[in-house]
């Protein structure tokens, strides 16, 4: 393994001047249980076929249920949603209570009012370094013209209402 000249929290101080979106990944358990998690790693990959990927940290609670997912959805945060990253992203306590939601057609579970979803069957799974990679394909998707939520520097940020149309 390389020397690198810089220390952990350089890296992710580094990486966190990134502004990225925020999304939920929801999955079901082995039991059919509702599974999810706040996550800001996600991109598109490929229009033909349609393909995205998300980064789960190993550490997280649901990893056992995302290591086992044949299929997935990530849930768009809409600029009024922080409140939803923030429970989707705390531990020990019950992040669909107060979230309403749908069944997608491949049954991961779809949060209500977010401001677009991708229902992903599992077409590649990934460890890299701390982190399970999932390349889904696209099945289903859903979109609005809302504000987007971001994420930089360990804050939630909202963009100008201005660029948001319907393009």
């Amino acid at each position: 393994m390389r020397q690198t000249d810089f220390e952990t929290a350089d890296l992710r101080r580094a990486f966190g001047t990134f502004l990225t979106g925020v999304t939920i990944v929801t999955t079901r358990d082995a039991g059919g249980m509702p599974c999810g998690m706040t996550a800001n790693s996600f991109t598109s990959v490929s229009l033909d076929p349609p393909l995205v990927l998300v980064c789960i940290g190993k550490g997280s609670s649901n990893i056992a249920a995302f290591e086992a997912a044949d299929r997935f959805a990530v849930n768009i945060l809409g600029d009024d949603q922080t409140e939803v990253a923030t429970a989707f992203a705390a531990r020990g306590i019950d992040r669909f209570a107060e979230v309403a939601c749908h069944e997608a057609a491949t049954g991961a579970p779809i949060l209500a009012d977010c401001l677009g979803w991708f229902d992903c069957s599992l077409h590649q799974r990934v460890v890299a370094g701390d982190h399970l990679i999932l390349i889904g394909r696209v099945e289903e998707l859903h979109s609005r013209p809302r504000a987007p939520l971001g994420f930089c520097r360990g804050r939630f940020v909202n963009l100008e209402p201005a660029a948001i149309d319907e393009a």
